[in-house]
């Protein structure tokens, strides 16, 4: 059922300030936070993690790190389209949000 479920993320950054919503028919998570520094953060599998966002290269990179472990999210447009990236141990996962108009 999980992996049938389709979400919407929503990006919203001003100046420094950026927020990262993502909502689904199961969940709705949110996460805000000041762009260079590091906050808390309750991944939507209910990590609670240290995380660290900022824009390089123009990309949004948001690198999470819990109990010893990181991982990175990579987020970029590509063909009108938002690519995210996520690497843990070597293993990347690539997700494809469309736009809605």
């Amino acid at each position: 059922m999980g992996a049938m479920a389709k979400s919407d993320c929503i990006i919203t950054c001003d100046g420094k300030n950026l927020t990262i919503k993502t909502e689904s028919t199961l969940k709705t998570t949110q996460f805000s936070c000041t762009l260079g520094e590091k906050s808390e953060e309750t991944t939507a599998d209910g990590r609670k993690t240290q995380t660290v966002c900022n824009f390089t290269d123009g990309a949004l990179v948001q690198h999470q790190e819990w109990d010893g472990k990181e991982s990175t999210v990579t987020r970029k447009l590509k063909d009108r389209k938002s690519v995210v990236e996520c690497v843990m141990n070597n293993v990347t996962c690539t997700r494809i949000y469309e736009k809605v108009e």
